[in-house]
């Protein structure tokens, strides 16, 4: 039997990996209420032939983990769509996010027990990336729960 290859939507999803460590301005949120600055790492590797990214997240306040997460990014088969199956230090289990491609941004909602949430990241250049997480009762109004710049750390 012929081996699948990774088509060209999974080799996009291939720019995330890297290490990549910034800094993140939390904005006030049940989550953060007093809102600030973290520091931030993402470890990303291609995974599974190509065909998947794992990513660990880490974020500290002073030298102190606040948070963490794991994930692994794919490409649904059938819609085309980006994929991020994301679990974290929340303890919710497994939450979906799904979305796509518009140039060099990846946009990637979600909805959960907690409300609806969007992940938008964006590689400005090469070896830099933006990130912004906002979440919204009503999927019209969203409110920025952080914004994050980082760099290529490898």
């Amino acid at each position: 039997m012929q081996m699948p290859e990774p088509t060209a939507d999974h080799q996009r999803l291939a720019r995330l990996a890297g290490t990549w460590k910034g800094t993140e301005t939390m904005h006030p949120s049940p989550w953060d209420p007093k809102g600030g600055e973290a520091d931030a790492v993402t470890v990303s590797r291609v995974a599974l032939g190509g065909f998947a990214v794992v990513v660990d997240y880490e974020q500290s306040h002073g030298g102190r983990r606040t948070f963490e997460g794991h994930g692994v990014y794919s490409v649904d088969a059938g819609s085309k769509e980006v994929v991020l199956h994301w679990w974290d230090a929340m303890g919710q289990g497994v939450e979906e996010f799904r979305g796509g491609w518009a140039g060099d941004r990846l946009r990637l909602t979600s909805s959960n027990a907690m409300g609806r949430f969007r992940m938008t990241t964006t590689l400005t250049a090469p070896g830099e990336m933006t990130a912004r997480m906002e979440s919204s009762t009503d999927g019209e109004q969203w409110t920025a729960l952080f914004d994050g710049r980082y760099a290529r750390a490898d």
